[in-house]
């Protein structure tokens, strides 16, 4: 075999033509776009109504902690005035009922603005439709120009669409399991 065909110029460019051709095109022949997410959904005017529905409904929820957090400055200004008035049991009495109307107040904001909450809730109702519609448009439109990769320019949920083909979840599972 002669070795001096394979040290020559000419064989080293096809050689690193070859590995072009076979490795780095197809990487560059990935279709990558990104929109953004947030300009669509404020140009949907059901998506507009439902923010505003959810704003009334949480403005009129914050309104109703206020007068619960304002009778319980109230309770607290009037034990105040009476204290030096009160016996110890009649005291420990009004403490403990400013407490427990502090601890409810508490739990009504937890139970309308908490994690799971109402708000939570009535956003999941009215706003999800719209947002599902929204990811199924973009999902559509990804399959129909070709496009592998879209991602969110407003940031909110980075990658939306991702074609299969480029999942490897499941190839690094098999690794972690040798």
């Amino acid at each position: 075999m002669n070795t001096e065909l394979i040290k020559t110029p000419g064989t080293k460019f096809l050689a690193t033509a070859l590995f072009a051709l076979l490795f780095v095109l197809p990487l560059s022949a990935q279709r990558i776009a990104y929109c953004d997410v947030n300009s669509i959904l404020e140009n949907i005017t059901e998506y507009q109504q439902a923010q505003q529905e959810l704003d009334r409904v949480a403005a009129g929820w914050r309104q109703e902690i206020s007068q619960e957090y304002d009778k319980i400055k109230s309770m607290y200004n009037r034990y105040q005035a009476e204290q030096v008035l009160l016996s110890d049991e009649a005291r420990n009495q009004r403490e403990e009922e400013i407490m427990a109307a502090e601890q409810s107040v508490r739990e009504l904001q937890k139970e309308r603005f908490g994690p799971e909450g109402d708000l939570f809730q009535r956003r999941r109702e009215m706003v999800q439709p719209i947002q599902d519609r929204v990811y199924s448009a973009i999902e559509g439109y990804a399959n129909d120009r070709g496009y592998d990769f879209i991602f969110d320019k407003s940031g909110t949920s980075g990658m939306i669409f991702s074609n299969e083909r480029y999942d490897v979840t499941n190839d690094i599972l098999l690794r972690l399991k040798e």
